[in-house]
């Protein structure tokens, strides 16, 4: 049976394309918020992270409705870090909205997202969004867009829908680029016409696979999936099996069952094929699992999600500031918090090491573990991280590295700063083309790549746009410099003076301010020079009774310190030091924090 009063597409995109402005203004338009309602941008992203930031690193289900229709959206994060959620929503869709900005054109994350939407044989509708940006090249880039999807192989079917021309922002689509259009209308008819209809057996055993798990005080896990048989009643007896452990759960009783509706989570007393749905009252429900009829109990593949390439190691901080701060300091508090997460997100992984105190994380990239670290800390954790690695595999024998695809656009003027500095890092140029600004194409070492952005904003005035998803496993490259600068520790525990900064500070950039409470061993600055300086900056000014004149007064003027972010924490340490996390503070410390051992260990290093 086929049901064509429902349509459930995922919008995919490169971060910063539109997505969940699209998302805004097709609730708007489907009459799901009242006209004179107060609504704020970006909706969809409701997570305090999201809205500093501007960027969507959760998927999120809505459902609006066009004429007797009901169209189920997806919006996903366009990061590539958080590539996996997009990977397992897609299960859960019928077709995809792929949006392409109109003058960035196709960026690493829109290669990465449309091969996973054709692997699933997924229909894709191209959306060119910013028409109406100054410097939009609309021809350019669908020509771009047909290369792509030439080069990863669609079928003839995918180049025969047509292109929809729009403007998120101002919330207006045409199928005629040089006409603006006045509503989304095209858009939704497009999805109507050429996004296919859940099709299935409506009356056979209930089967519904579970992509998404959400959480409540109130009910618990609350699994988000798609039902591909059946219905599913309130109440109702099932059983929960998985397709790769061939597991089969006792019977269990749905408690509660919710549809979408707008921004809302409604309940449902009966919800049948084709719907993505939400239940609760399942135990350990999992990322994957298969909810079905205890008669039938057949549980669908679900998607392979990309492996980690980044791995950092989760510590209890043992600094001499430790537990003044968090609320959550022990072993067991870090490791109840890592597991929690593990539910929720595919593409992370969590090994025990030696140490009880300390656990092995790995993700899809930087961003990725810093989101986490960040939610960790502001949920009371306190702990410390070590310096971000790649994780390296052996392939035929060969110890081999991952890759990541740059894509970069810089001003002509810094092209060749920014070529210099990715070919020391063991980058290859792959291609090079524009005239004011140039798009810059290159394979790189992921390694290479930590602790670059700050410079690449550096070499290019702010200008540059950078990008990089994750490509192929690589032979290793050879040796990259991480740092090229030492730092300044300090000396000793206490509180940091305008009188010891000052001093300290033609040695290098500060990274703390007066009256900060230091400690010995902790990080206080960077070094002008390659190797580390221990500096002083809590001494004091000596009191005399000698009165000076005035004019001789030295004015103790400090030049400006710079604080460092947590992402700038992370892109700075080295090997042999820690960065520790509380609620209120960033501390980068030396592993070793007395400085004769450090001294004895580094003599022995040379021998």
């Amino acid at each position: 049976m086929i049901r064509n009063d429902i349509r459930n597409i995922a919008i995919i995109a490169h971060v910063d394309h539109g997505k969940t402005t699209l998302v805004d203004e097709m609730l708007k338009q489907s009459g799901v918020f009242r006209e004179n309602q107060q609504v704020m941008e970006r909706v969809m992203d409701s997570n305090d992270i999201e809205r500093e930031r501007g960027i969507t690193i959760l998927a999120k289900n809505t459902a609006v409705h066009y004429g007797q229709t009901k169209i189920n959206i997806v919006d996903t994060p366009g990061h590539a870090d958080f590539g996996g959620e997009v990977e397992r929503v897609l299960k859960m869709v019928d077709g995809v909205l792929l949006l392409v900005d109109s003058f960035e054109g196709p960026m690493p994350q829109t290669r990465f997202v449309l091969k996973k939407a054709l692997s699933l044989k997924l229909p894709v509708l191209v959306v060119v969004n910013k028409i109406d940006r100054p410097d939009a090249r609309s021809e350019e880039v669908i020509s771009e867009v047909l290369d792509l999807f030439i080069e990863l192989g669609a079928d003839e079917t995918a180049l025969d829908r047509p292109v929809i021309y729009a403007s998120a922002r101002k919330g207006v689509a045409s199928l005629d680029p040089n006409v603006q259009g006045t509503s989304l209308k095209p858009l939704f008819d497009s999805i109507l016409e050429y996004i296919p209809a859940p099709e299935g057996d409506m009356e056979g055993p209930a089967q519904a696979l579970i992509s998404t798990i959400d959480y409540s005080d109130y009910v618990g896990r609350i699994g988000i999936g798609r039902i591909t048989r059946g219905k599913l009643t309130e109440g109702m007896q099932v059983v929960k099996t998985n397709f790769d452990t061939g597991v089969i759960s006792p019977s269990l009783r749905l408690s509660a069952l919710y549809y979408f509706d707008g921004l809302k989570r409604l309940p449902a007393t009966q919800v049948g094929m084709g719907d993505i749905v939400a239940v609760s009252g399942i135990e350990d429900l999992s990322i994957g699992d298969t909810v079905c009829a205890p008669e039938v109990p057949e549980a669908l593949p679900f998607v392979s999600i990309s492996e980690p390439t980044v791995v950092m190691t989760f510590s209890v901080n043992n600094s001499p500031f430790a537990g003044r701060e968090g609320d959550y300091v022990t072993s067991r508090h870090l490791r109840a918090r890592l597991m929690r997460e593990l539910q929720t997100d595919v593409s992370l992984r969590v090994n025990e090491t030696d140490t009880p105190d300390a656990f092995e994380v790995r993700g899809r990239g930087e961003l990725h573990l810093s989101i986490l670290i960040e939610n960790m800390r502001r949920q009371g954790y306190e702990f410390q991280v070590s310096k971000p690695q790649v994780l390296y595999r052996e392939i035929d024998g060969v110890k081999c590295e991952p890759v990541e695809r740059m894509v970069a656009d810089v001003p002509q003027a810094y092209a060749g700063a920014v070529i210099e500095k990715i070919g020391r890092r063991r980058g290859v140029l792959e291609s090079m083309h524009g005239l004011d600004r140039v798009r810059l194409e290159f394979l790189v070492p992921s390694r290479g790549l930590f602790g670059y952005r700050s410079e690449f904003m550096t070499d290019t005035r702010g200008e540059g746009v950078m990008s990089s998803v994750f490509e192929r496993y690589e032979p290793v490259k050879g040796d990259i410099p991480h740092r090229n600068v030492g730092a300044l520790v300090c000396f000793e525990d206490g509180e940091a003076t305008s009188y010891g900064l000052f001093y300290a500070q033609e040695r290098g950039t500060l990274f703390v301010n007066p009256q900060t409470p230091v400690y010995k061993g902790m990080i206080c600055g960077q070094n002008a020079r390659p190797d580390d300086l221990v500096v002083n900056i809590c001494r004091q000014k000596h009191v005399t009774n000698m009165r000076n004149a005035s004019a001789s007064e030295d004015s103790l003027r400090l030049v400006s310190v710079h604080p460092l972010t947590l992402e700038e924490c992370l892109e700075f340490i080295d090997d042999d030091e820690l960065l520790e996390i509380t609620p209120k503070s960033l501390r980068m410390r030396k592993r070793e924090l007395n400085h004769e051992q450090r001294a004895r260990a580094a003599h022995k290093n040379k021998q």
